[in-house]
């Protein structure tokens, strides 16, 4: 008769290879309906806490970014607000001064003229010598230099009215170089105005506040 090696083995015993480890057992113990040992509660309060602090650090990496979008949202507004800003104050300068320029360019075109003509005057003047009169023409020598010096006089007098600086008076270029401009209310940016209006205003506030504060003190005193 042949050898079977199984007709000594007791199926009844559970062999080695078949049983469950001590992990095994925790983790199915939820499935076998017992009630969990102290060891399945502490890797149960092992796991909650690795969950809570990967947790943890998700939201402050979540807050972080809010941060961070909340500061480049700020900065966005900023060059937004800014760039309209300094559009409007450029676009108003660039007017003012292209304003000037043409006026400035028209006054030197003025002064040049003025300048010509008073050196053309100070020419006729000069060459009025009396060394050159004889008796034969110095009555007309002289009439022509009356001439001369009255159209010298016209042209000085007519410079003048233009260019009040030859009586020692300021030019109008120095007198704007000197005063500047102030700027209309109208003109003013938004932040300037309502620095303006708070300047304005927290007098009366204070006054208004401090009136309250007064009549509530006298209510509650009678």
């Amino acid at each position: 008769m042949p050898y079977d090696d199984t007709e000594f083995v007791d199926r009844d015993f559970p062999s080695p290879q078949t049983g469950s480890t001590p992990g095994n057992s925790r983790a199915s113990s939820a499935g076998t309906g017992r009630a969990p040992t102290r060891e399945d509660l502490d890797a149960q309060a092992t796991a909650t806490q690795q969950q809570l602090i990967k947790l943890r650090e998700a939201q402050e990496q979540l807050e972080r970014a809010r941060a961070e979008l909340e500061e480049m949202r700020r900065r966005r507004a900023d060059f937004q607000n800014g760039r309209t800003e300094l559009q409007d104050q450029l676009t108003r300068g660039i007017g003012i001064l292209e304003k000037g320029a043409f006026e400035a360019r028209r006054d030197a075109e003025q002064m040049t003229r003025s300048l010509d003509g008073l050196r053309a005057a100070m020419g006729e003047v000069d060459s009025l010598k009396e060394s050159d009169w004889t008796d034969s023409n110095w009555s007309q020598e002289l009439s022509r230099a009356l001439t001369a010096i009255d159209n010298a006089r016209m042209e000085l007098n007519s410079a003048r009215l233009k260019w009040p600086v030859l009586d020692g008076k300021p030019s109008p270029v120095s007198q704007q170089a000197a005063s500047p401009r102030v700027p209309a209310i109208a003109d003013l940016p938004l932040p300037a105005l309502l620095r303006l209006g708070f300047a304005l205003t927290w007098p009366l506030l204070l006054l208004g506040t401090a009136a309250l504060i007064v009549a509530s003190w006298a209510l509650l005193r009678h």
